[in-house]
């Protein structure tokens, strides 16, 4: 198994959950985002970007049975500011895999997209994998063009694909200091007693899904799901404001909400339909929001004990 963006927040538990199965597991990862700490000690990291050439390499070296293909440069925002540095990584990076995977023998690629940003301002709710898709920024259409590329590989070399629309993923080891989801940015605030800043009224509604259910989808990926896209999801949407006060409950922060202009490019209100991944793959969430937020906080709270005590 082979997992592009191993060492980053979603990729590290997929494999840890792939080692946990008995797979041998290899990881392509630049460290730009990710950790080189959080890959499974068991797992061979390749430290290098998905959108070079030496990617081949890797793959000539692993001969991958399948692909998570989970890198990619996911902010929003910064898609808007650079949207060709964007389209590098996510929309060559995923021709780079593919070309290889197809050289090399790969049996299926699992392709990470996004449910959030990819069907823009929805016209209905909860959104299936059946509404236009029309995003609002760079990254959407990058990863869209990504599942367009896939589906393409499919038809010229019969690699066999299931592609995964997330919704907004938070969990342990997601990045409180950069440019990373909203629950890990006011978690790591509010624990260090700082004032997080709700961007717009806050009343903007997101489908937040916890890491591990995210994990579940890949390995039911393994075997289900082939030729299809799927959105991965909660099917609830939660304002930010209601995040600010569960987070605010959970790490015992007594500021109250501030409020910054609203960003550009962001969807305002979107949640996700995933009865298909429920029909066909077996997946349905099993963590509530209250649960996954109390796990993240708990582990927020123990990187900064490590981080104190350093």
């Amino acid at each position: 198994m082979l997992v592009t963006g191993g060492a980053g927040f979603i990729g590290s538990h997929v494999v840890d959950r792939l080692v946990s199965l008995g797979h041998r597991v290899a990881v392509i990862d630049d460290l730009s985002t990710g950790r080189r700490q959080n890959p499974n000690p068991s797992a061979v990291l390749h430290q290098t970007n998905v959108a070079s050439q030496s990617v081949q390499e890797v793959f000539e070296r692993e001969h991958p049975e399948v692909v998570f293909h989970l890198a990619a440069r996911a902010s929003v925002s910064a898609s808007v500011r650079e949207p060709a540095v964007d389209a590098e990584t996510n929309v060559l990076g995923a021709i780079r895999v593919l070309e290889a995977a197809h050289l090399f023998g790969t049996r299926k690629v699992v392709y990470t997209s996004t449910g959030g940003a990819l069907y823009g301002e929805p016209e209905r709710l909860p959104c299936d994998e059946r509404h236009p898709i029309r995003p609002l920024a760079p990254y959407g259409t990058s990863k869209y063009v990504g599942e367009l590329y896939v589906e393409l590989f499919h038809r010229l070399h019969n690699l066999d694909y299931t592609i995964l629309r997330y919704g907004n993923v938070y969990g342990p080891r997601q990045n409180p200091y950069g440019e990373a989801g909203v629950i890990a940015i006011f978690g790591g605030l509010m624990l260090a007693g700082k004032q997080p800043i709700i961007n717009g009224s806050g009343e903007q509604e997101r489908d937040f899904v916890f890491v591990s259910d995210v994990v579940e989808a890949n390995v039911l990926a393994l075997e289900k799901g082939s030729g299809q896209a799927f959105n991965i999801g909660s099917g609830v949407g939660a304002s930010v404001n209601r995040v600010f006060d569960l987070l605010r409950q959970a790490t015992g922060y007594t500021g109250g909400p501030v409020h910054g202009p609203a960003l550009p490019g962001e969807v305002f209100k979107i949640y996700l339909d995933s009865s298909l991944a429920r029909r066909e793959l077996g997946w349905r969430p099993q963590v509530s929001l209250e649960e996954g937020l109390r796990l993240t906080v708990d582990h927020l709270r123990r990187e900064a004990q490590l981080q104190g005590a350093s």
